[in-house]
């Protein structure tokens, strides 16, 4: 049987109300007692205070019942293993890239300092993707450098 810190509501939603109030080194602390382990590095405090009210509301209602557990882990498994490998194709300088957007054909020339395209020097292909589509891009996604991932 799991070890359940918080039998009673009240006493539950009264920590949870108090979390906002607590500094950095009681954050850390109050998540090495629910974990066990210690916090992830580089994290904020909004960060570690959300994962520590779920974990106290988790040991409250007990989590997840086994089979529930079960089939998640199973669908992660059964997930991992049908992704495909990404395969990339590298480039060299003096490659010549053409890429057809919105009717219009751009021509990028891979160099040692960057790429040109349409006579315009870019430090990166994702540079030049969010220059041509306005939006991010994986740069050698974008010129079919790289296949998308199928999960």
């Amino acid at each position: 049987m799991k070890h359940r810190l918080f039998l009673d509501a009240g006493r539950l939603a009264g920590e949870l109300e108090g979390l906002p109030a607590l500094d950095r080194r009681a954050l850390r602390e109050k998540w090495r007692i629910l974990y066990g382990t210690e916090p992830p590095g580089g994290v904020r405090n909004n960060f570690l205070m959300h994962a520590i009210a779920h974990r106290m509301q988790e040991q409250a209602s007990g989590g997840l019942d086994p089979a529930t557990r079960r089939f998640l882990e199973k669908t992660a498994e059964d997930n991992t293993s049908r992704r495909q490998t990404v395969h990339s194709i590298s480039t060299k300088p003096g490659t010549r890239l053409l890429r057809e957007w919105h009717g219009v054909t751009y021509e990028v020339i891979i160099r040692e300092d960057g790429v040109k395209c349409n006579g315009k020097c870019y430090r990166s292909l994702s540079e030049v993707a969010r220059a041509i589509t306005g939006t991010r891009w994986s740069g050698p996604l974008f010129f079919g450098l790289k296949k998308q991932e199928v999960a």
